[in-house]
């Protein structure tokens, strides 16, 4: 979930058919509504949760904050094409700007209903198989299914409807991620959350338990990092690498991501290191409940 895009400009590629008004689809209501300041614009609401934003004639577009934030990050990562796991697919806008900007990378959506991946790939034209893969199901017991270290990228994404479900945020699937994701691979997180943040305090918390002695960062606009206002965080995660390979791991804690998500639309700040540990203080991780 996130706040409505800032306007952007029109292309002239031709609509797709896209219903007028909501539709039911697998238990879910659904629906694309269009934005009034841009005729190719659309907003994909899903029960009535805005879950992403999506311009036709421009793949490319991201126009929810956290997503360019999470577009940020994923620039640290060496050019070319990568394979990308989204755990909550949507209308898949992160999933065409990855298209858009490493033409060649390969993908999996996975949203657990079926007939939305089915609808949102006829009206938004998203690429086909095997550049993006769809797969209805529960995005943890997809994970499960994936080979250890067979993703450069583990994106989760996925709110119902707008709460990310317990099983999705706990330090066990955490470590799910860890295992689904290459040496220096990239996990990504969407935590919606208001003051007093304990919610992405105690993902933190479980991140780092998972990502133990790994680079973990937070990136928010300043207005929701202090409390300000309900909104979007993203917490980013570094797979281990080999001693040798190090050096060529991307820095969270860097100049240039420091600058590239100042520079953005809705200017963020990041935090890393000591900040972060400051940040996170003495919240508690989250487990899977016992085995009965």
């Amino acid at each position: 979930m996130a706040r409505r895009p800032a306007r952007s400009r029109s292309s002239s590629a031709p609509l797709t058919r896209i219903p007028s008004g909501p539709v039911v689809l697998g238990g879910a209501t659904v629906e694309a509504v269009p934005d009034r300041d841009d005729p190719e614009g659309f907003t994909l609401l899903v029960d009535g949760v805005p879950s992403s934003y999506l311009r036709l004639g421009d793949p490319g577009f991201l126009g929810f904050e956290y997503m360019q934030q999470m577009a940020a990050v994923l620039a640290l990562l060496p050019g070319g094409p990568l394979d990308v796991v989204h755990v909550g697919a949507a209308g898949c806008a992160l999933a065409r700007h990855v298209e858009a900007a490493r033409p060649g990378s390969r993908q999996i959506g996975i949203d657990p209903v079926a007939e939305l991946l089915e609808r949102v790939r006829e009206w938004f034209d998203l690429p086909r198989s095997p550049a993006l893969r769809l797969r209805a199901g529960d995005g943890r017991a997809v994970l499960e299914q994936l080979r250890p270290a067979s993703a450069d990228v583990v994106v989760r994404d996925a709110f119902a409807p707008d709460v990310t479900p317990g099983h999705l945020a706990t330090t066990e699937f955490h470590a799910l991620a860890r295992r689904t994701l290459r040496p220096g691979g990239l996990y990504l997180l969407n935590v919606a959350d208001r003051a007093p943040l304990r919610g992405v305090r105690e993902e933190l918390a479980s991140v780092g338990a998972a990502f133990d002695g790994c680079q973990v960062a937070l990136v928010a606009e300043p207005g929701v990092l202090k409390g300000r206002r309900y909104g979007n965080l993203v917490v980013a995660a570094l797979a281990p690498t080999t001693e040798e390979d190090s050096t060529r791991l991307p820095d969270l804690g860097g100049a240039a991501l420091a600058r590239a998500v100042r520079s953005l639309a809705a200017p963020s700040t990041i935090l890393t290191g000591g900040e972060l540990a400051t940040f996170v203080g003495q919240a508690p991780t989250r487990h899977d409940p016992p085995a009965s």
